[in-house]
């Protein structure tokens, strides 16, 4: 699986967003959305409508991280209004594989996210249902959160299952990925990374994404 990096928008300048997404124009392979709600997190984004005009000012395909109570009534929205990834939260999701499958049929790829306190084995018969595995290495809802170390043997778990069961399911990680951290990421078994302040905390936005996907690179290719 090829390294791909998904710069957040979460700590970028929503006034702009459009430019933001120029910013990292053809360096990123995704930009990352964050939909926070203010009550699944403790933090309030953006929502529909603000993805669907960011779906007309870029051409990079979105990635929908969807922090919100609820998410089997408002993820497939999110599929449907041209969305490329959605993904939902195991400790929000009451009917998951439906919600899962609802995302796949409105033609995205189908996220399934994991929070820190939340083991990776209980949601093993579920990889059937997902295209992409998400282990958060902070805490949800706020950006530029020093990365949790403790998290790196879960991404060495999630990768295990995933090639134990075969299958095109890519292994995402969010939450103070850097300089410092991408590369143990790698190491471990993740193959999307989901950058925020390393990405638009710099002075070159783009650049910064070009020099992520090296490290990555570098990580998995001994």
């Amino acid at each position: 699986m090829a390294v791909q990096i998904s710069p957040s928008i979460l700590t970028a300048d929503f006034a702009r967003l459009a430019d933001v997404a120029a910013e990292v124009g053809a360096a990123a392979d995704w930009l990352h959305v964050d939909v926070m709600d203010n009550h699944f997190v403790p933090n309030l984004t953006i929502g529909l409508p603000v993805v669907e005009s960011l779906l007309k000012a870029t051409e990079l395909p979105l990635d929908c991280h969807l922090m919100i109570e609820n998410p089997d009534r408002w993820a497939p929205a999110y599929a449907e209004a041209g969305a490329g990834s959605v993904t939902i939260h195991a400790e929000a999701a009451k009917a998951p594989v439906r919600t899962l499958r609802e995302i796949r049929r409105a033609g995205a790829r189908a996220g399934f996210a994991l929070n820190p306190g939340s083991a990776v084995q209980p949601y093993e018969d579920l990889l059937p249902e997902i295209d992409m595995l998400l282990v958060m290495t902070v805490e949800p809802g706020f950006g530029g959160q020093p990365f949790l170390d403790i998290m790196l043997p879960k991404i060495r778990k999630a990768r295990e299952l995933i090639d134990k069961h075969g299958g095109e399911i890519w292994l995402q990680v969010d939450g103070g990925v850097s300089a410092k951290t991408i590369e143990r990421c790698a190491e471990a078994g993740a193959d999307v990374f989901v950058a925020g302040n390393a990405v638009y905390g710099s002075d070159d936005p783009a650049q910064a994404v070009r020099s992520l996907r090296a490290q990555a690179e570098r990580a998995t290719s001994t």
